[in-house]
């Protein structure tokens, strides 16, 4: 069972880190609670994959793949679904500047 719990928040962490990584390494801005910067952002996305890493270590993954994997792959599609739907500054969050991110429309 904490192989399933600890994998399940991998996949978490591993989904949250990609988008904070990837607009680092590309110079955007994106929000963080530490700031929006470039450089807050790569710190962000290196230090949640490092997490997921030592989560999967700690999950002993490779002892049982296949529950690890189910797990981190549910724990990938849940943050994956949050950041689609509503994310973490809400539906009608303002964009950044140059992000070319557009408010949702209210209903």
């Amino acid at each position: 069972m904490l192989t399933v719990i600890l994998s399940f928040f991998a996949g978490i962490f591993a989904a949250n880190a990609t988008p904070h990584f990837i607009k680092g390494i590309t110079k955007e801005r994106f929000p963080t609670p530490f700031g929006d910067g470039p450089l807050v952002n790569l710190i962000a996305g290196w230090a949640m994959y490092v997490i997921t890493m030592l989560l999967a270590v700690a999950a002993r993954a490779t002892e049982r793949p296949v529950p690890a994997f189910a797990a981190a792959a549910l724990g990938v599609l849940g943050m994956g679904i949050f950041h689609a739907t509503i994310g973490a500054f809400g539906r009608g969050r303002t964009p950044l500047a140059g992000d070319g991110a557009r408010p949702a429309a209210r209903s």
